[in-house]
């Protein structure tokens, strides 16, 4: 769900960077620009986010963190937050502390470098250097390879019976049949099928680290800040034009390119259709759209608008 989808500053129908990324119960907030509480106020709620992610410290990503944080107190959260984000996250929050006091809830807050930063039973959480001018992480989340589709007919006809085996063969054992044959899992499953991947570039400049993490995503979340136009000023202030950011996502082989991070200079029209020129199909959300990302073998991410 995209929370905020403006440049450095909001607008009337567009608020600062914040996207809220939903994986079954499981939330994850990236970036929180001023007034992020109040646009998940109005759409997803407050609950169950379990990870925050900052893309960089320039104050359109974060100034929005302090007062999410108290708000989470004051609501008597316990459940423990994690923080993520580049060299100079810990001063932030101590900045932050001063203004809105200590979280009440268990929070771990982690400065980390470009590779894994977490990894679960069922995904990755990478990160890689942006330029933007000061330390800077693009983000993705990569899920594992899931078991290929189970054919309960074909380990029937190997003299399996209906039960408990069935069973064990998803998960991966070797099972007696009922002529004594043993019956490896592969002979009654499809070839395992890969995960999703989303990436968000945070500001950015084109360069390899993105399109390296980004290769073969799902969808790739790119800074779309200027048309090309304004190209020159892309380069002073580190960000990329709508054109870029598709020329990006060509070179990652990406299936789904969103443009964000939109400078009021422009109209939504100019970028998308500066980016459909070289990458169709591509998107430009609205603040509370959502990208629904289905799994590779079901087709290609869309966007359900509000």
């Amino acid at each position: 769900m995209f929370l905020g989808t403006s440049g450095a500053m909001p607008t009337v129908d567009r608020g600062s960077a914040a996207q809220l990324l939903i994986r079954g119960g499981e939330r994850i907030l990236i970036d929180c620009g001023e007034g992020t509480q109040r646009q998940l106020m109005r759409s997803a709620g407050l609950a169950h986010i379990g990870t925050m992610l900052i893309t960089h410290l320039h104050g359109d990503h974060y100034l929005g963190l302090p007062g999410l944080l108290k708000t989470l107190s004051l609501q008597g959260r316990e459940e423990p937050l994690l923080l993520f984000g580049p060299e100079g996250l810990y001063e932030l929050l101590r900045d932050a502390e001063r203004l809105v006091g200590r979280p009440r809830f268990p929070f771990l807050v982690e400065e980390v470098r470009p590779g894994t930063v977490l990894e679960t039973s069922d995904y990755w959480l990478k990160a890689a250097a942006t330029e933007h001018g000061l330390p800077g992480l693009a983000w993705c989340l990569e899920e594992k390879e899931r078991a290929g589709l189970f054919h309960p007919e074909w380990a029937v006809e190997l003299g399996i019976t209906p039960g408990p085996d069935f069973g064990r063969l998803q998960r991966g054992e070797t099972v007696m049949g009922s002529e004594g044959r043993e019956v490896q899992p592969h002979e009654v499953m499809e070839a395992s099928r890969r995960g999703r991947k989303v990436v968000v570039s945070g500001d950015t400049r084109p360069c390899p680290a993105v399109i390296e993490l980004a290769t073969c995503a799902s969808v790739l979340v790119h800074d779309s800040t200027f048309a090309r136009s304004e190209r020159e000023r892309a380069l002073e202030k580190g960000h990329s034009t709508a054109r870029e950011a598709a020329e990006v996502a060509c070179a990652a082989q990406a299936k789904t390119l969103v443009l964000t991070h939109l400078s009021s200079r422009h109209s939504w029209r100019e970028l998308r259709d500066e980016a459909r020129e070289v990458f169709p199909g591509a998107i430009l959300p609205r603040d509370f759209d959502t990208l629904v990302v289905p799994y590779p073998e079901k087709g290609v991410a869309r966007l359900d608008r509000v």
